[in-house]
């Protein structure tokens, strides 16, 4: 069969698949997997140009990530790159240890024991981007968190994975004492540092001078936008991986260096079907590199270290976003983005094998835990809303409350106005408030938002919308009017029925992007819900109504605009959105 020919059947059994898993309601990555173990060597045996389908397959991780990089403005690397980086750095080490007592006392050997323990330390990336983006979770604090801890992850496992290829070059090129072995690599090291150091200087100043003039130039036309950003993120994916580093590493950096474009949503729109239609030869080669020859020798211990990553891995990123002042639910659901094993934990574990420092075998047992923790894990995230209706007791009984924010005291706590949401449009509805009340509250559960906020001195809680008891500690129910600037229809559900079940008078007015959330809101009984877009529209047709081509009108507007964003209260709390010093600048 040609490769046309094969990447044509293999297409039409993912299709189908697909259709069955929507069908029957299932995820389809588990579609695709179940499409790769079809089509690999044990049942149909479609699957032979390996080669040709490895290149597609990293097409697109490299297309995924370079849209994740997109996203990666300053704005979220300050929100969320401490907690990201204590939570990510964290999880490695105490997965990493507890994995290896637990692979020996299953009677693996040492140096297997460090390459199993180090592969179930990895979370994939990819497939939890796929899984926010299908619930549309990115923006949420848990996606952002998420999205954070694990791009840290991804760098560490880069520089395992060169670390090993070094020591295990080393060890096949030479017989030298373990001083000599030390001197090398550390020269090699010092190689790889100071290449990456003058890419990084040559990077920061094609990305400061060059490249926002010449996107401007290529974005007057939409075909070359996209050969435009197609070049650009397979050229630096291609250039990092000359130099020593990864292509995802690569595909990352081109990505985030023209996230603060004013094109990179027009970027990112355009390389999504790209990105969709390779990733599945991903998630395809995942499920026909799985080797069931030695299926009866390995399913036992597969099945202990899957539910050590499914539960064990979950509980540590719980236990440590909690302790870092994150409530329960944001804690839950970022753990449950790290319940499955990384590509990277199999890159690693063939790189072992590749060395000859473990076999086959070896190699199969993390393959087969790949497969089982990233299909449970799917469900996981498909099924999170009631998973952690069941478990959320006992969360709250076994974690320690401990927070990095100070709170008012609660218990009898009234206030007349209430806001849920600062970080979306907060600022405008507390200056509206201010002129119907003094006795208002501002709830937040981001702890940095919430710090800055305590600064300004704006009076605020740390709190989840979502969470029942805390509504009820701040006299959610007394409220004459309750106002959520949260975009998300299951937070603002929650809140308006939670509202007129106990308050059939007050107003609370909510926040909606579509059209169905609207009329379902205004069902449960919201006082009015805010459509951003239909009020934008309007308020630009008054404009264009009241000023028609006048160019000077539209300029004040513009300058009054500018103006209002520069406000010190403003610019004091949006500064994250700028340079990253407390009140300096603003957007």
């Amino acid at each position: 069969m040609t490769l046309f020919g094969e990447l044509s059947a293999i297409i039409v059994v993912a299709a189908a698949m697909a259709f069955v898993m929507r069908l029957v309601r299932q995820p389809l990555i588990v579609g695709y997997i179940a499409t790769g173990v079809l089509v690999g060597p044990y049942v149909l045996d479609l699957l032979h140009a390996h080669e040709e389908m490895e290149l597609f397959s990293k097409i697109g991780i490299s297309t995924l990530l370079f849209i994740v990089g997109l996203t990666l403005n300053p704005d979220i690397i300050r929100e969320v790159g401490k907690s990201s980086a204590v939570t990510g750095i964290g999880q490695v080490v105490f997965t990493s240890v507890i994995g290896f007592f637990l692979l020996r006392l299953m009677g693996f050997d040492a140096v297997a024991s460090v390459y199993v323990a180090l592969a179930l330390t990895f979370s994939s990336t990819i497939i939890i981007l796929k899984l926010l983006t299908d619930r549309g979770d990115t923006g949420k604090l848990y996606g952002k968190l998420s999205i954070g801890f694990l791009l840290i992850q991804d760098l560490v496992a880069t520089m395992i994975l060169l670390v090993v290829a070094i020591i295990g070059g080393m060890d096949l090129a030479t017989d030298a004492s373990p001083l000599q072995y030390a001197l090398l690599a550390a020269q090699q090291f010092g190689v790889l540092f100071v290449k990456g150091l003058a890419i990084a200087v040559a990077l920061y100043f094609v990305s400061k001078y060059i490249l926002p003039r010449f996107s401007q130039m290529v974005a007057h036309n939409q075909e070359v936008l996209f050969m435009f950003a197609i070049a650009w993120g397979l050229g630096l994916a291609s250039l990092f991986q000359t130099i020593g580093f990864s292509i995802e590493i690569g595909a990352l950096i081109a990505g985030a260096m023209l996230a603060v474009s004013p094109f990179a949503y027009e970027i990112g729109a355009r390389m999504k079907p790209l990105r969709d239609f390779f990733i599945v030869i991903f998630f395809i080669l995942l499920g026909a590199h799985m080797v069931l020859a030695q299926l009866t020798a390995i399913f036992v211990p597969a099945l202990v270290l899957s539910a050590f990553v499914l539960v064990g891995n979950p509980l540590i990123v719980i236990l440590l976003t909690n302790l870092m002042g994150y409530r329960t639910k944001t804690a839950f659901m970022s753990g449950l983005t790290v319940a499955q094993i990384s590509e990277f934990s199999l890159i690693l574990v063939a790189l072992g094998q590749t060395l000859g420092h473990i076999s086959q075998e070896v190699v199969s047992l993390v393959t087969l835990v790949g497969i089982i923790t990233i299909t449970v894990s799917t469900y996981f995230f498909l099924y999170a809303e009631r998973i952690f209706a069941i478990v959320a007791p006992v969360l709250e009984r076994v974690l320690p409350r401990t927070h990095h924010v100070a709170t008012a005291p609660g218990g009898d706590a009234h206030y007349e106005a209430l806001l849920f949401g600062y970080d979306y449009a907060g600022h405008g509805f507390v200056q509206a408030m201010r002129h119907v009340t003094d006795n208002y509250l501002v709830v937040e559960y981001d702890p940095e938002i919430v710090s800055r906020l305590q600064t300004a001195g704006i009076p605020c809680r740390y709190g989840d919308a979502e969470d029942v008891e805390f509504l009820n500690e701040i006299g959610y129910d007394k409220a004459k009017l309750v106002i959520s600037s949260i975009p998300y229809l299951t937070t603002n559900l929650l809140l308006v029925k939670h509202y007129r079940a106990h308050n059939p008078d007050g107003i609370i007015i909510v926040v909606a992007n579509e059209y169905d959330d609207v009329q379902e809101l205004y069902r449960a009984g919201a006082s009015y819900v805010v459509m951003p877009y239909h009020i934008g529209a309007h308020v630009v047709a008054d404009l264009v109504a009241q000023y028609g081509c006048d160019v000077q009108a539209f300029h004040k507007e513009r300058q009054k605009h500018l103006a209002h964003l520069a406000s010190p209260e403003h610019a004091a709390l949006w500064s994250r959105r700028g340079d990253g010093r407390e009140g300096d600048k603003c957007v």
